[in-house]
């Protein structure tokens, strides 16, 4: 099946039913004790930096665990699988002291990783075909909030730094296979706009067009962005991106999201999508929330037609998305509204003192 074809069944199914994306990666790497060794492998046993951590860097030196991760997600029912990519750019890898031939091969082979796990549960299950979403993270530095408490205007980081960062791992994962790209865990709305840009012109140049998924994270009971965005601002800051979907993951378990999920299913006129924590980390960092807590309440955000796409973030393990997906079966998709015609701000908006 050819990238078109598969885009074309990814549309077609997100209004037939409820998609249902991977759970978390880093709480699944962590069970594999791995060591350092494995996360240098033989290209980088004489670098200068620790690896241990980088779990990004076991699309390089372990691909077998990552392409066995995919299996063990799409086999408890997910249709769509991130790229193990989400701190792949030089900004983020800097702290390992990766170059950029480093970076660009890990999204590369991040992608293609993916791509042929996917392809295999597509052959061993054609009519539930499998997607790749091209995991990019939020960036270890942010362009909106100052880097140093004594200065607001200072900032770690530049526009055009941020910008070329993505260029350079967006290309590397639509050459590796990806079907769509997964802007995530978004707490600064202009590092995200810098990505959305990077995809507008790497398409401009000739770069195959795929869907964009967006997805801000809420990071506490404010119900704010870090950078002090409502859902709304949010939403209205990246709708001229016209995305496939929009969403909310990371931070908040289901309870606490789910406002949030419900505002955005009502003003955001594509595909609303959300992947929650398994509750909040206890004193000592861990999940504790069950398979059978978090996809009951999942169910009734799926009954209560305020999502078209489903998954989990933090904690969540295949066995849960197992029981998110039985729990999302032959529940209709939330319906798009049409929303009509006025002016929408973010507050971010310039303006003059008359």
């Amino acid at each position: 099946m050819s990238r078109k074809d598969r885009i074309a069944a990814l549309r077609r199914i997100a209004k037939e039913r409820i998609l249902i994306l991977d759970g978390a990666w880093g709480a699944m790497i962590q069970r594999r004790g791995l060591e350092e060794e494995d996360f240098r492998g033989d290209r980088f046993a004489t670098h200068n930096s620790p690896l241990k951590g980088n779990n990004d860097i076991l699309c390089l030196t372990r691909p077998d665990i990552i392409r066995d991760l995919h299996g063990e997600y799409y086999a408890a029912g997910a249709d769509i699988s991130e790229t193990n990519t989400f701190s792949a750019t030089v900004i983020a890898q800097d702290d390992y002291a990766l170059g950029p031939q480093d970076v660009r091969d890990i999204n590369f082979e991040g992608a293609k990783i993916a791509r042929e796990a996917a392809d295999e549960w597509t052959k061993k299950e054609p009519e539930k075909p499998r997607f790749v979403a091209g995991s990019i993270g939020p960036l270890n530095k942010m362009l909106s909030m100052s880097s140093d408490v004594n200065d607001p205007g200072a900032r770690s980081v530049t526009f055009d730094e941020v910008y070329d960062a993505y260029v350079m791992q967006i290309r590397a994962l639509n050459e590796g296979g990806v079907d769509l790209y997964l802007i995530e865990t978004i707490t600064d709305t202009l590092n995200c706009k810098a990505a959305l840009k990077a995809i507008g012109d790497l398409e401009a140049e000739g770069m195959e067009k795929l869907p964009i998924w967006i997805s801000g994270t809420i990071t506490d009971r404010s119900g704010r962005t870090l950078s002090g965005q409502t859902v709304e601002a949010f939403w209205n800051s990246v709708r001229h991106a016209k995305p496939f979907a929009i969403g909310l993951n990371c931070a908040l378990g289901a309870s606490l999201m789910r406002p949030h999920i419900a505002e955005l299913a009502k003003i955001a006129d594509t595909l609303v999508a959300a992947y929650p924590n398994a509750g909040l980390p206890n004193a000592f960092g861990e999940y504790e929330e069950t398979p059978e807590q978090t996809s009951a309440m999942l169910k009734e955000w799926a009954e209560s037609g305020i999502v078209n796409m489903l998954g989990g973030c933090c904690g969540t393990t295949p066995d849960h998305i197992k029981a998110v997906a039985n729990a999302a079966d032959g529940v209709k998709p939330r319906e798009i509204p049409e929303r009509p015609r006025a002016m929408r701000l973010a507050g971010l908006e310039p303006f003059e003192l008359a």
